[in-house]
């Protein structure tokens, strides 16, 4: 009799159906999860900033959850035993918090996107959206957008108008507010390209700095399609420990590659 019954149980449980029920809920979320990923990494996140404002991990650990619990709760509340109607809303509740978690997740990587990529006198600094101080929000320029919603948009710091707002500035700075994150020092890159070749340095001085490294400098130089001469560097400063280097055009400024190097 036990035998009989323990296996009328097995039966009752549906494995199968389970099991493919978990499946293709699965294979959607993955759609999901995919059409979510091209939103990060190609708007908000493009190369360098998935490595170097951490999206990568960020996006990766929210949507890997996500991902698995739905299907895992599928697979627990799936059963053909119940009525229909109870069966769909079962399902529909799963999907509903699904989404829920992965809206919040999202969410949570927009508001840490980079939003800006900042000259700051002597090197760039990247500025992420949680960066800006709410009060300070206001005193941004008006053709400066405080966080776009596309990628980082390239901007740089004006000269401090005297001593004592460097003084002010610098202190502030160390009390925890970068100067790059402070609006009312932001102005149009174009207006400090000059102050940006001045602060540059020679790739060559690069190479001689890190010789173990000079295979994989000369790499990040042809990747521009520029002679080495035509070249400049300023370290790259970003979230965590994160420091590269930006190769620039030593004519125009424009930043023309990446390294990851810490230059600094």
């Amino acid at each position: 009799m036990s035998s009989i019954a323990s296996t009328h149980d097995t039966a009752g449980f549906d494995w199968r159906s389970r099991l493919r029920a978990a499946g293709i809920h699965l294979v959607l979320s993955c759609l999901v999860a995919a059409l979510s990923a091209l939103l990060v990494f190609l708007v908000w996140y493009p190369f360098p900033y998935r490595e170097l404002s951490g999206g990568r991990d960020l996006f990766l650990l929210l949507v890997s959850v996500d991902v698995v619990i739905g299907p895992l709760i599928t697979f627990a509340v799936f059963n053909r035993a119940k009525p229909a109607r109870e069966l769909r809303r079962d399902l529909l509740v799963v999907g509903l918090l699904q989404l829920a978690a992965l809206g919040y997740g999202l969410w949570t990587v927009h508001m840490a996107r980079p939003v800006h990529l900042v000259f700051e006198y002597d090197r760039f600094r990247v500025v992420h959206q949680l960066d800006i101080p709410a009060e300070l929000v206001d005193k941004a320029p008006a053709d400066i957008d405080v966080a776009p919603w596309g990628g980082p948009t390239l901007i740089a710091l004006r000269p401090f108008r005297n001593a004592g707002e460097n003084q002010e500035m610098t202190l502030q700075a160390l009390g925890g507010i970068s100067l790059s994150a402070r609006p009312e020092l932001w102005v149009p890159y174009a207006t400090q390209t000059q102050a940006v070749l001045q602060a540059a340095r020679p790739i060559e001085s690069l190479a001689a700095r890190f010789p173990q490294r000079r295979a994989e400098i000369d790499a990040a130089v042809r990747a521009t399609g520029r002679q080495v001469q035509q070249l400049r560097y300023l370290p790259l400063l970003a979230r965590k420990e994160y420091a590269w280097t930006a190769l620039l055009d030593g004519t125009t400024a424009d930043i023309v590659g990446y390294l990851p190097l810490d230059s600094f």
